[in-house]
């Protein structure tokens, strides 16, 4: 997640800075559950934010959300409010999620788009993935039924890596996704593009199934959906100075300090475009699938090209690049974070996957409540401790000679007189741009994932060594504060 994984990236509330006035924006989605349909309006307020001196709340203009999937033929692609400003760069777009999609772009190869992400920013369109917004007085308390999280316990403004769990409680993840809570009780949720229908079906259900045991006690919560809204990342060492100089400031009003804005969390802001006009708020959300410093821009679709055209502008071919699908694959295994479809899945669970870590102290237990939580509470103590553990493991691996790709078989180090074991399979691999070495992630046996452990990986059929290696492969980068 990306998520981006990550992290990795939004728009519910626009009540955000101050503003000369403007007429109202309502969001609106209708959704339709069995035989009945519920549109669903959410006036967004803004509140004071603990981190930043407190906005006045901002009038909003009118909008609609179309609630509709993508067919997933190559007929009928979607494209994204960015399509055309991806042809006038020269793009090369691939299907991808249902949308037409740029995988790179003629001024820098793959590699060269990884190593200038790295060193410099990059621009990447990911207004492909799924925008949602759960409100209502039961939507903490829903989102920590389908998901692990804390989310009552988020503060306003904060962000958490999280994951949709499997309704029959054998703890497989439906799909990996960020949480924000923002003000006004509304929880902002980014899931990906590739599992939009299967996310959607989920939702459905899963939200008239809590509002009907629910009702009663007034815990309802509303679910909205938005269409072609614009999300972009703006990644790298360059990424701040670039959206700082881009912000627009009121006057009278005080400098937003992008500073205090840390990684996992959020602000609005209004952006300078071209020819003088000033954009409705966006939501700018610190993280990204790239293990660089950056952010997650969240736009309204009709000034999605303006917005982009001046950070693109405001850093210059020097300092900023679009990047495309090729590079963000690259950046994100570095990074060690998982592509969903590949690295996770429903037959895995969190503790399986590495992402422990985004299971709460207090969530811990086989009572917690949400879906799976026995199974995994269980996961969670080693076998040595009373118990389940896990049986496989994802590690990440540096392999000799050919890269390893999906499907290789990871197997036991071959010994004369003895043939090798299966240990497990490859679920990402690609040559590190920054490392010069070839990199792989994948699953093994419990037992074999400590870091240095020697395995082969069948590449083509060939034995090539390897050595498991700690995830990140290349350090991450993410702003959390002056030491």
């Amino acid at each position: 997640m990306q998520t981006s994984r990550s992290t990795t990236l939004a728009k519910t509330l626009r009540g955000a800075c101050r503003a000369p006035s403007h007429t109202a924006r309502h969001y609106y989605t209708t959704v339709t559950r069995a035989n009945t349909t519920t549109s669903l309006l959410h006036q967004p307020t803004r509140q004071p934010t603990p981190a930043l001196q407190s906005r006045h709340p901002l009038p909003t203009q009118t909008r609609h959300y179309a609630s509709s999937s993508p067919t997933s033929s190559s007929s009928d692609l979607q494209k994204t409010p960015l399509h055309a400003l991806h042809l006038a760069h020269g793009a090369k777009l691939v299907p991808f999620g249902g949308f037409h999609m740029p995988v790179q772009y003629t001024a820098l190869s793959v590699s060269q788009s990884h190593a200038f992400t790295r060193a410099r920013a990059s621009l990447f369109d990911v207004s492909h993935m799924v925008q949602r917004a759960f409100s209502g007085p039961g939507a903490a308390r829903f989102l920590q039924r389908v998901t692990p999280s804390g989310a009552e316990a988020l503060g306003e403004h904060r962000s958490t890596l999280s994951c949709l769990l499997r309704e029959d409680g054998s703890g497989g993840i439906v799909d990996d996704t960020v949480i924000t809570r923002l003000p006004g009780g509304v929880f902002y949720v980014v899931t990906n593009a590739a599992c939009r229908e299967k996310d959607d079906g989920y939702f459905e259900r899963e939200v008239g199934k809590w509002n009907g045991e629910m009702e009663g006690e007034g815990l309802v919560v509303k679910e909205e959906r938005w269409g072609l809204e614009g999300l972009v990342a703006l990644q790298g060492p360059e990424a701040e100075g670039i959206l700082k100089g881009v912000l627009h400031q009121e006057a009278g009003e005080q400098e937003l300090d992008l500073r205090k804005v840390l990684f996992g969390q959020s602000v609005y802001a209004r952006v300078k475009m071209a020819g003088g006009r000033v954009s409705s708020p966006v939501l700018i959300s610190r993280g990204g699938y790239t293990g660089e410093d950056g952010f997650e821009i969240s736009i309204a679709g009709e000034e999605t090209v303006g917005v982009t055209e001046a950070l693109l502008e405001a850093g210059g071919p020097e300092k900023v690049q679009f990047a495309g699908l090729g590079a963000r694959d690259s950046l994100r295994l570095e990074a060690g974070m998982c592509l969903y479809g590949h690295d996770l899945d429903e037959s895995t669970t969190p503790v399986e996957a590495g992402l422990s870590w985004i299971i709460p102290k207090e969530r811990r237990t086989a009572d917690a409540g949400y879906y799976g939580a026995e199974v995994i509470a269980k996961q969670l103590v080693a076998k040595s401790k009373g118990g389940s553990g896990v049986e496989r493991r994802r590690i990440g691996l540096i392999v000799e000679g050919a890269p390893a790709r999906e499907g290789a078989e990871i197997v036991t180090r071959a010994e004369e007189g003895k043939e090798s074991v299966q240990l497990g399979v490859v679920t990402s691999g690609c040559p590190s741009p920054t490392l010069g070495k070839n990199i792989a992630m994948g699953y093994v046996k419990d037992g074999f994932h400590k870091a240095g452990t020697e395995v082969d990986v069948l590449v083509r059929g060939r034995p090539r060594k390897a050595v498991v290696a700690k995830m990140p492969f290349v350090p991450t980068k993410y702003w959390k504060g002056d030491a």
